[in-house]
C-alpha cells in the first residue's frame, strides 16, 4: 500500500514539472515569434528652392546668379539662364580660341634643339702605302754625238751642267743607265728608283 501511495506522489510531482515546462515553452515561443516594431522613419521635408534672381548689372553677374547648385537640381529647362549665358562676351587677355580673328600668342622660340645633331664618327683610318720617291733632280736639254758612236747627254742640276754617257754617276747619287735622242734612263742609286728624263721643248 505505501509503495503505491509514493507512487501517486511521483507522478503527481512530475505532472507539476510538465506544466510549468509546458508553460515557459509556450512563453518562450511567444516572445520569439513575435514581430519586431518597425523602427519611426523621420518624414524627409523637400523644399522647393527659389528661383534665383537674375540682375541686369551685365552679363557677367546675371551668368554668375544663373548657376544652379547640386541642392538645386531641376530637370525643368528655363529659358531665362540659358539666354543669360547666350549673351556672354569673351573679355579674356588671351586668344580666343573660338575667333579665327583673334591675334596669335607668340610662342617664345626654343633656344636648343630638340634633338642635338649626332656627331659622327671620325672615318676610318686607310692604311697608306710608303711615299712615293722623291723626282730626280736633273734635266736633260741636248745630245751630242762621241767619235765612237755613243751618245752624251747635257743634264743640267741647279747651274750646273753635266756631260754623261751609258754608264756615267752624276753627283755621286744618279747614274745614267741609257742616252736616247729624246730621253735618258736615269736611277737614283739611294732608292733605286729609276726614272725617265724627257728631252726638254720636246
Amino acid at each position: 500500500m505505501k509503495v503505491g501511495i509514493e507512487d501517486k506522489k511521483k507522478l503527481a510531482v512530475l505532472g507539476v514539472v510538465g506544466v510549468m515546462a509546458l508553460g515557459a515553452g509556450v512563453y518562450l515561443y511567444t516572445q520569439l515569434s513575435e514581430p519586431s516594431p518597425a523602427p519611426v522613419v523621420a518624414p524627409v521635408v523637400v523644399s522647393t528652392p527659389a528661383t534665383p534672381v537674375v540682375k541686369s548689372s551685365g552679363s557677367g553677374a546675371a551668368a554668375k546668379n544663373a548657376g544652379i547648385t547640386s541642392a538645386q537640381l531641376d530637370p525643368t529647362l528655363r529659358m531665362g539662364p540659358m539666354l543669360v549665358t547666350e549673351a556672354l562676351v569673351y573679355s579674356g587677355g588671351g586668344r580666343n580660341i573660338f575667333s579665327a580673328s583673334s591675334v596669335p600668342i607668340e610662342i617664345p622660340k626654343a633656344i636648343a634643339p630638340p634633338r642635338p645633331k649626332a656627331v659622327l664618327p671620325p672615318p676610318p683610318i686607310v692604311p697608306q702605302g710608303p711615299p712615293p720617291p722623291p723626282p730626280i733632280d736633273l734635266k736633260f736639254f741636248g745630245t751630242s754625238s762621241l767619235e765612237n758612236g755613243h751618245r752624251q747627254a747635257f743634264l743640267l742640276h741647279g747651274e750646273d751642267v753635266f756631260l754623261a754617257t751609258d754608264g756615267d754617276i752624276v753627283q755621286r747619287r744618279y747614274k745614267v743607265l741609257t742616252v736616247s735622242a729624246n730621253t735618258v734612263l736615269v736611277e737614283d742609286m739611294t732608292n733605286n728608283n729609276r726614272q725617265t728624263l724627257p728631252l726638254i721643248g720636246h
